[in-house]
């Protein structure tokens, strides 16, 4: 929007952001900057003021509006001209409409989507498996010539930040998200858009909670060392309810019930694809927490991107109540190392230190 906006205004100043704050008695409103800080906007009665549906590219279907409309949460761009203080356009998308088609977007990535950490590249198609509770999944996406490709940036924890990007960086070991048209057993998409990145997933037992700050300090169970953990207005927030222990220390299926695969996010028809949990259509069920909910002592699992500091992390998902989580990915990992028999209360000393033993939690939540 902004590039078709700006061509047609050679020379303008402009910027994008949030509005913040109504001020009608100024005729104004606050901007919180997507480049950071916060900006007044004075209107006149020359500023051009119109409203675009969220996907737009152009003005073409821009219709004019009212500077009574605006609300705080619209998405904007402003443009001036030289010698004019006051904005001479104003371009906004607004906050209920982007809602709405982000909710779109998000039950379509579910749909028609899968996700995973990708196991194997090759010249037209990626291997993708996905983390189960049960013994895990494989799906197969074909990529097309027209097939669209995004990366998450460093830092970054939002969706629809992604950056343009391409099939050649997509590396083994990254998490990735496709969607496109779907096989019958649900195990291969023909992709018409992935999104993909580089996360970690940290575990930890909460020591100290500042809802004000939105941040969270952990003491990390891998290392033992203090993490903090940030808190933001995109990040998602859990809460894992109580299983009840099976055969094997794995949650029988009484527990498990309503959370199988084959709920709105998977497949319906049984099959291969419809077997153990998938822990992204699992934790998309389960009910949202607050930070201020989270007590010391509690257990608490992070996905983030990977960052510049390993001690601090801006959280995309926080699962909280994830004690046994751990416990069950720690046990698996030891059946699967052979390791009879360490399979107690709590995580065996041979464990410490790689409680999570390669288990990651999404770190892609459209």
């Amino acid at each position: 929007m902004a590039a078709g906006v700006l061509a047609a205004q050679s020379g303008a100043r402009s910027a994008r952001g949030t509005v913040a704050e109504l001020k009608p008695e100024q005729a104004a409103f606050d901007l919180r900057l997507d480049s950071s800080g916060v900006e007044t906007v004075t209107l006149s009665a020359n500023t051009v003021l119109q409203r675009v549906a969220p996907g737009e590219k152009d003005l073409r279907n821009a219709r004019p509006m009212q500077a009574a409309e605006l609300a705080v949460g619209d998405r904007v761009l402003v443009t001036w001209v030289e010698g004019m203080e006051e904005a001479r356009r104003v371009v906004v998308m607004g906050a209920d409409e982007i809602a709405r088609k982000r909710e779109q977007e998000r039950l379509d990535w579910l749909k028609r989507g899968v996700a995973g950490v990708v196991d194997a590249v090759r010249p037209d198609m990626i291997v993708l498996k996905v983390p189960s509770l049960g013994g895990g999944k494989t799906y197969t996406v074909h990529v097309r010539p027209e097939t669209l490709f995004r990366r998450y940036k460093p830092d970054s924890i939002k969706f629809a930040d992604a950056l343009t990007s391409r099939f050649s960086e997509v590396k083994k070991g990254d998490q990735l998200r496709a969607r496109g048209v779907k096989s019958a057993d649900g195990l291969t998409v023909e992709a018409e858009e992935i999104v993909f990145g580089t996360f970690v997933t940290r575990a930890g037992t909460v020591t100290a909670v500042d809802p004000a700050r939105g941040e969270v300090r952990l003491k990390d169970i891998d290392t033992g060392k203090p993490l903090l953990v940030r808190i933001g207005a995109d990040t998602q927030t859990k809460r894992m309810p109580e299983f009840g222990a099976g055969p094997g220390g794995m949650p029988g299926a009484g527990a498990m019930g309503g959370l199988r695969a084959g709920g709105p996010a998977g497949n319906t028809a049984g099959g291969p694809a419809a077997g153990a949990p998938d822990l992204s259509q699992m934790i998309d069920r389960m009910p949202a927490a607050r930070i201020e909910d989270l007590r010391p002592g509690e257990t608490v699992v992070v996905s983030s991107t990977r960052g510049t500091a390993r001690d601090e992390l801006t959280a995309i998902l926080l699962l909280a109540n994830a004690a046994r989580l751990v416990e069950m990915t720690a046990a698996q990992q030891q059946r699967q190392a052979g390791a009879m028999g360490m399979m107690g209360g709590g995580l065996g000393a041979g464990m410490r230190g790689e409680a999570l033993g390669g288990f990651e939690l999404p770190g892609m939540l459209p």
